[in-house]
């Protein structure tokens, strides 16, 4: 839940109507993932992979059941298919992943004396700002450019995961899967009763309301 849709909770439609029993066994399936699953990963990798997720997408402390974006990446390349495409620049993903966890962390050793998960938070962000733009050269990246994987891979990658997932939905008011429920008020700005209601609806959306221009 979260303070912009108050109240608001996408599993609450889990055994209703909205969804169907194959929607279901894939949202089964993220939520089965723990926060600490891991076997694709070694553990050397896996702690700088969570330190990584926890500076790209640091979420709620408050949160109970955070979304395991780090465990659901272990699980895709462990068993899930492929983009069906890459950047021509990067290897192949399982490679591409691993590669650029230990050269970050072997950045982070050259540069501050420390594995990147010993870093405080500042300097993560520093390093990560570093890799994003190209400012990163380290014998470990294999020739990989790390401006590309940040862009390519790093983010896709977190981010699409980070938002698979039902606690980031109820988090932006997303109503989960279409099927086989579908919508019905396709006009505009309608929202069908199922849908999560806005707390305090931004300034552009109370214009259109009262059908002003903003300025």
């Amino acid at each position: 839940m979260s303070d912009r849709y108050p109240g608001y909770d996408v599993l609450a439609k889990r055994d209703g109507l909205s969804w169907n029993d194959k929607t279901r066994e894939v949202v089964g399936r993220r939520l089965a993932v723990g926060i600490d699953d891991h076997r694709f990963f070694d553990e050397a990798e896996w702690g700088v992979l969570r330190a990584l997720c926890d500076r790209i997408l640091p979420q709620p402390p408050e949160r109970e059941r955070p979304v395991p974006v780090a465990a659901l990446l272990d699980l895709r390349l462990r068993e899930g298919p492929g983009d069906g495409n890459r950047d021509v620049a990067l290897p192949p993903t399982d490679v591409a992943w691993k590669r650029a966890l230990a050269a970050l962390d072997a950045e982070s050793r050259q540069a501050q004396g420390r594995g990147f998960p010993d870093l405080t938070p500042a300097e993560q962000d520093a390093l990560l700002r570093d890799m994003q733009e190209g400012r990163l050269a380290g014998p470990a990246w294999q020739g990989m450019a790390p401006k590309t994987f940040f862009s390519a891979r790093l983010l896709y990658d977190l981010v699409g995961l980070y938002y698979a997932h039902p606690a980031a939905w109820s988090e932006i008011g997303f109503g989960g899967p279409a099927s086989p429920r579908g919508y019905v008020r396709m006009g505009f700005d309608g929202r069908d009763p199922w849908e999560a209601a806005e707390a305090a609806p931004g300034r552009e959306d109370a214009a259109r309301r009262e059908n002003r221009h903003v300025r």
